[in-house]
């Protein structure tokens, strides 16, 4: 009966593991996205003073046009840079996300059916078709799970790329 809790000890220990991995990524993930955003809004209230005090030193009315213009595209440009990377930042997590959940499903099926295989070993009346019907609803799990999250890899990638044309697009006709 030992070895059953042992069993069951590890597998909690290996979810655990895992969920710490995941939690590390999302706090490294959201501390580049504060940094992005936190030099963003540096960058925008410098920029700002610097076109306030332009403006004030304009000489006529055109010159307050292209002056303002030149400073809502700049901040558009930058504004879209920065959602670019939150986006690919995103995009990595998600990736990296997948990632993770395969290998521990793939690894925590491997691990739940040793220990239901021993679970069920210890039973009385042992019925080796719940074991293998177990093994084969995992499996199939697994297979389904994998597919998703190719699928979801494969539409985040999409995602990012048409965001980096627009972006290009939008930096191009500057």
């Amino acid at each position: 009966m030992a070895t059953k809790n042992e069993n069951f000890s590890e597998l909690n220990r290996k979810n655990m593991e895992a969920a710490m991995r995941l939690a590390q990524m999302s706090i490294d993930n959201s501390q580049r996205v504060m940094s992005l955003q936190n030099e963003l809004a540096r960058e925008l209230f410098n920029d700002g003073v610097e076109n306030a005090r332009a403006q004030a030193a304009a000489k006529d009315p055109q010159e307050l046009l292209r002056l303002r213009a030149e400073y809502a595209q700049e901040t558009a440009r930058k504004m879209m840079a920065v959602a670019q990377q939150v986006a690919v930042i995103g995009n990595e997590a998600r990736v990296e996300f997948s990632r993770m959940l395969t290998e521990q499903l793939a690894s925590g099926s491997h691990d739940m059916a040793d220990a239901f295989q021993g679970f069920f070993k210890t039973l009385p009346g042992q019925n080796a078709n719940v074991l293998e019907m177990m093994q084969q609803a995992m499996s199939t799990a697994n297979g389904a799970f994998e597919q998703i999250a190719q699928a979801s890899s494969a539409a985040f990638s999409g995602m990012t790329e048409m965001g980096q044309k627009s972006t290009g697009s939008t930096s191009k006709k500057k």
